[in-house]
């Protein structure tokens, strides 16, 4: 009730003007529509045989302030995959926090009321990854083993979140991508979805999307089409959904 009161306040969240974010949906072949109440929006599309969930709206995370740009897809991966790449301060942010919720509470035992991104930086070892001293200050990474994080980082993901740092990650915005019950997500702090950002971060998860399931040693099927943020159509015959809650 609060909810609909401020919305009715602050005036008509329909006015916002989403146009740009239609036109490059459907450069995509892609199907745009905005959220319930109008506070954000979904786009749904395909790459090769499976789809992907772009979301852009109210954070679901604590740790993200403003609005948040999400993606999602289900690659069929292993549930045991578990693969977490994010921001430096970030995980610095996360780790002093689960430091703080466990010694606090005098808990001996990691549960599940802290989401999954704060317990595996408790549960899992950092890896060393033959990567660039700019990516070590930038990121950091967590794996249930070595070997599939440096298969899913070392080399292309690697590059793209390089380049990703010069733009769309400058300002070390919260940024999270990981494996998780057989679907990749992505989670990214985002004031203003500015088309240019979202066509960087689709084809960043575009990236990761094929790296994991080449980590995950084929378990998954693996997009046909390679990393790209090129305005080729991708078909879809989804029906969209609002953004979940």
């Amino acid at each position: 009730m609060f909810d609909a009161f401020r919305r009715l306040i602050a005036g008509p969240a329909e006015s916002a003007d989403w146009r740009p974010v239609a036109q490059w949906a459907k450069a995509r072949g892609a199907q745009f529509k905005r959220s319930r109440g109008g506070d954000g929006f979904v786009v749904e599309g395909r790459v090769g045989a499976r789809s992907w969930r772009l979301e852009w709206g109210p954070p679901q995370r604590s740790y993200i302030a403003g609005h948040e740009l999400r993606l999602r897809m289900e690659l069929g991966l292993p549930h045991d995959l578990n693969l977490l790449v994010l921001s430096r301060p970030l995980m610095e942010a996360l780790e002093a926090g689960a430091f703080e919720h466990y010694t606090a509470q005098m808990q001996t035992r990691i549960d599940d009321s802290t989401p999954e991104e704060m317990r595996w930086l408790v549960m899992f070892p950092k890896t060393q990854l033959a990567v660039d001293k700019a990516f070590k200050q930038r990121f950091g990474v967590v794996a249930l083993t070595a070997r599939e994080a440096a298969v899913w980082v070392e080399g292309p993901l690697a590059e793209g979140l390089g380049e990703a740092s010069l733009g769309a990650l400058a300002d070390d915005p919260p940024f999270v991508l990981m494996s998780l019950r057989g679907r990749l997500y992505l989670r990214l702090q985002l004031a203003v979805p500015d088309v240019q950002v979202l066509s960087t971060m689709l084809g960043l998860f575009e990236t990761a999307a094929a790296r994991a399931v080449v980590a995950a040693g084929g378990a998954g099927e693996r997009p046909e089409s390679g990393p790209s943020t090129a305005t080729t159509a991708w078909q879809t015959q989804l029906t969209p959904h609002d953004i979940d809650r």
